[in-house]
């Protein structure tokens, strides 16, 4: 009997079966079958992915500034813009996948240590293809916001999880419209160049803090690199709200560069000629569409994310009839930008939002899919913009704008529409004697 009693311990040790394959790696002091984030952890890595996407917009309102100091045409300059939105969509596709293959904590802090690295050759540029070196390094390795998404979203409980994506998502918007801003103000300082020494060191330290505080945490695929970019291919096909929300998020976006990345110049000339630092300061402006990233993220946690997708396209839509003033009326210009950046945050938390509610296995695959359409969109913005301000001026702008708007809006409408007739047909068959 007494050598019972230790063999008893031992069989009472919890080892659950039960426990997800995706956990297996987490410090024993975390539960393995439970979430692991804090409100302050959220917090952090919303930070992180604010930083991290705001690497790719420090140039948007210093385009004249660098134009002036190359000797770039308009459209010269816009390719620092377009090279950081192709890297990105590149980063997407070749890169965030990994986070389904390797440990996403390392993985994470790697990534971000090169993108601080880009940022570094972008300090020191002393010519335009150096510029577009240091632009498409960090912006290929600045896709760690798209790891550090789905991986918020697994280590959630479900009914938190449309709010822990929507706070991220709210970094994410903060660190795209701040980043104007701070570079403006960082220009009048010490020169364009001083954002990009100040940003080097803020995600240098947000490497550090990333690798110390976040959880261990893999998302085993089961599958090797080759296959696993082959799966995202297939996910489309087999997917069609990713195939939806893809189009939708691309044709959001494309409007959100199409504004955004020619305003440097609009705001440079007449009637306003504005410094740096007053161009980015609009970035404040937009920064209270941030706000609506919580709301959609609610509306998804209760089942009603389409109805953000809808609000979200209309008011796009009706965003550029503000902006077709914006040549002569700030006030204008300053309603368009609010209804804008709103609109663009809740088309986009609503799609996120779909997209990653499809496969829990695969959310970062999924992500990526997703994502790499929305910064496609983004680059084609980037693109259009640049090159119909220096044809047709603002009001081109403004017309492909409300092109744009309207096929996105049009899209949606008959999608919905296929899905109500659907479901009416499953609930309500036709009757036998027909």
């Amino acid at each position: 009997m007494c050598c019972e009693a230790p063999r008893e311990r031992r069989l009472k040790l919890p080892v659950k079966p039960s426990t997800p394959l995706e956990y297996s790696s987490l410090p024993p002091e975390i539960p393995m079958n439970a979430p692991t984030l804090s409100r302050a952890l959220i917090l952090l890595m919303a930070t992180a992915t604010g930083l991290a996407v705001a690497s790719n917009y420090y140039a948007q309102p210093l385009l004249h500034s660098i134009a002036l100091q190359f000797g770039l045409s308009t459209a010269g300059a816009g390719s620092i813009v377009i090279a950081a939105q192709l890297s990105y969509g590149a980063g997407l596709l070749l890169l965030a996948p990994l986070g389904d293959l390797f440990e996403q904590r390392r993985l994470i802090t790697v990534m971000t240590a090169i993108s601080t690295l880009g940022l570094v050759i972008s300090a020191c540029a002393p010519s335009l293809p150096w510029l577009l070196l240091g632009t498409a390094l960090t912006g290929l390795f600045s896709v760690v916001a798209q790891i550090l998404v789905p991986m918020a979203a697994s280590l959630s409980e479900p009914h938190q999880r449309g709010r822990a994506v929507g706070t991220l998502m709210s970094g994410l918007l903060l660190g795209i419209l701040l980043a104007r801003t701070a570079a403006g103000f960082m220009a009048e300082l010490g020169g364009w160049r001083s954002i990009y020494v100040l940003a080097a060191v803020l995600m240098a330290i947000t490497a550090l803090a990333l690798y110390r505080s976040l959880p261990q945490h893999h998302s085993h695929a089961g599958l090797k690199y080759p296959a696993l970019i082959g799966s995202v291919f297939r996910l489309f096909i087999e997917e069609p709200v990713l195939r939806l929300r893809s189009l939708l998020g691309l044709l959001a976006f494309s409007l959100f560069a199409l504004f955004w990345t020619p305003l440097a110049f609009l705001l440079a000339q007449e009637p306003y000629h504005y410094s740096d630092a007053v161009i980015g300061l609009f970035g404040l402006a937009g920064a209270a569409g941030a706000l609506s990233a919580n709301w959609a993220g609610r509306l998804a946690d209760r089942g009603k994310g389409a109805l953000g997708t809808t609000v979200g396209l209309i008011v796009l839509l009706l965003s550029w009839v503000p902006l077709g003033f914006a040549e002569y009326s700030l006030l204008a210009l300053l309603l368009g930008v609010l209804m804008l950046d709103l609109a663009v945050q809740l088309v986009h938390v609503s799609n996120q939002n779909a997209v990653i509610a499809l496969r829990p296995e695969a959310r970062t695959r999924l992500n990526a899919g997703y994502i790499t359409c929305y910064f496609i969109g983004g680059a084609l913005g980037s693109l259009l913009g640049t090159q119909l301000f220096q044809r047709q001026g603002w009001m081109g702008i403004v017309v492909a704008g409300l092109v744009i708007g309207t096929l996105a809006l049009l899209a949606w409408a008959l999608a919905e529409r296929k899905r109500i007739s659907r479901d009416i047909a499953t609930h309500y068959p036709p009757s036998p004697e027909r």
